[in-house]
């Protein structure tokens, strides 16, 4: 008979930065001591990165990292497929993030960017560890955030018409050193001006044959996040942003008055006046590709990326910047945020599921709900109204597809049961399981509220793997329950 693998308990790691809440994640996470840090919790990580693996829980009652679980058997765990293209690596980084206040301004690496520059710190000689150290992996890093709630955030560069008409509302030198560099008037001889001679010299190699309009962008945004601390850029952009008049230009200065209430000597705040404010209600998303400039705002998501931990700053931070590096990979190129709903991404939704296909081999991430009282989500409703045909329906199954790879399921509201072809289980708000990619598919539903099904086993590991001495579960009291839920996925 073939040996089968159990699907694994896995918990967070938690990230407690100086942005995150003080109560959402807390209580979220209620349930699991890692969460019982003091102070702000950023995030939570369900991971399988070399330097931060979450633990999984194992038949003999100890814990292991799930990086050395898949490396022992990585083509059961992780499955042919994904173990030929990614190794034996859980392809993707899941987390939970929560901000409270703005976070850094920022740009992930592309491929070849990433590879030379984790290269460059090794042979320096920097830890991985190390907080100076800008490449902790030789991974390009793209990721998509779907919102639990509202989700504020600035992903990509505006127009220039959009950027030009935000920054000459601002009456600060900065802001008008960011216009001149913008404006064609000054275009045709801005690499002979001394004020942009330092953009100039920063610029890739590949500005050789960049458009006049990007080289434009590179140049406005370099004065910002190289500008010398300036006390007096709250002021400025309060009184624009009172003068703004389009709805676009009101929400960018007011991501931008809140960064620069918590970073108010910061003057790459006026690079925010730049990129394209963007606002999510629950299920909404956005994809960041490699070398997208932005920062997330305020609010609580679910954000799932390639498996990689690089991030360059350029501000609005108290962590290493790397202006430099930052610079060379960014991409310059106005464009508007990319919507796994909206755009050509494939979606496809369930009356109660919404499925994100980014076009990445990856990751994929599904966000679900189910009810025992078979009440309507109205999160998908509002979506159908949103994107129209965009959106097909296809049923009512909410299945986890067999062979999808490696999967993580995690609990982000109520209680939902999860059955697998030998087990059942309930996962509590917080809770989550790895599920290998040989387990099968797995059906997650409501939690039963009648009185012929008020106890769901959640069956002890040694059961799972066929051993002897398994207890019984946990009981579930009789109210019908609903409950939210999350799974990521390598694409199928």
């Amino acid at each position: 008979m073939e040996r089968r693998v159990p699907v694994f308990v896995m918990h967070p790691v938690a990230k407690p930065y100086a942005w995150g809440s003080h109560t959402r994640l807390q209580t979220m996470f209620s349930t699991t001591p890692e969460a019982g840090l003091e102070g702000p919790l950023a995030e939570m990580w369900f991971s399988g990165h070399q330097q931060w693996p979450s633990s999984i829980d194992m038949t003999t009652g100890d814990r292991t990292p799930l990086t050395s679980l898949i490396q022992g058997d990585p083509e059961r765990l992780v499955g042919p497929r994904d173990s030929a293209r990614f190794g034996p690596v859980l392809p993707y980084l899941l987390k939970v993030i929560s901000a409270r206040i703005p976070l850094s301004l920022q740009v992930h690496p592309v491929a070849f960017e990433a590879r030379a520059g984790f290269n460059a710190e090794n042979a320096a000689g920097i830890p991985l560890d190390d907080p100076k150290r800008s490449f902790r992996d030789a991974v390009e890093k793209c990721e998509m955030i779907v919102a639990l709630e509202p989700f504020e955030a600035v992903v990509g560069f505006a127009p220039i018409p959009s950027m030009l008409r935000n920054l000459r509302l601002v009456d600060h030198p900065v802001a008008r050193m960011m216009v001149d560099a913008l404006s064609r008037r000054f275009s045709m001889r801005a690499s002979g001006q001394e004020d942009f001679s330092e953009a100039e010299a920063m610029m890739p190699m590949s500005a050789a044959v960049w458009p006049e309009s990007r080289r434009q962008v590179f140049r406005a945004f370099h004065a910002a996040v190289t500008a010398a601390p300036d006390s007096g850029l709250i002021d400025a952009l309060i009184d624009a942003g009172g003068r703004a008049m389009l709805p676009h230009s009101r929400l960018s200065f007011a991501y931008a008055v809140a960064a620069a209430r918590d970073f108010p000597n910061d003057p790459s705040v006026l690079s925010l006046l730049m990129l394209n404010p963007v606002s999510l209600d629950e299920g909404e998303s956005v994809f960041i590709p490699a070398g997208t400039p932005h920062a997330y705002i305020h609010g609580t998501g679910v954000e799932i990326m390639t498996n990689s931990d690089n991030v360059l700053r350029a501000g609005m931070t108290v962590k290493h910047k790397d202006i430099g590096n930052l610079l060379h990979t960014l991409n310059c190129a106005p464009s508007a945020p990319i919507d796994p709903v909206a755009k050509n991404l494939v979606t496809l939704m369930m009356r109660d599921t919404v499925v994100y296909k980014p076009g990445v081999e990856a990751f994929m991430l599904a966000y679900g709900h189910v009810d025992e009282r078979h009440g309507q989500w109205a999160m998908p409703e509002r979506l159908i109204r949103r994107y129209g045909k965009l959106i097909r329906q296809i049923g009512v199954e909410r299945t986890i597809p067999a062979e999808a790879g490696p999967r993580v399921l995690l609990c982000t509201e109520g209680r939902i049961r999860c059955l697998s072809p030998r087990d059942e289980r309930v996962l509590r708000c917080g809770e989550a399981v790895f599920i290998p990619a040989c387990e099968g598919a797995i059906s997650v539903s409501a939690v039963g509220g009648d009185s012929t099904n008020n106890r769901v086993v959640r069956t002890d590991m040694r059961s799972f793997a066929g051993g002897e001495g398994a207890e019984g579960g946990v009981e579930v009291d009789g109210e019908p329950s609903s409950g939210s839920y999350v799974v990521a996925s390598t694409q199928l």
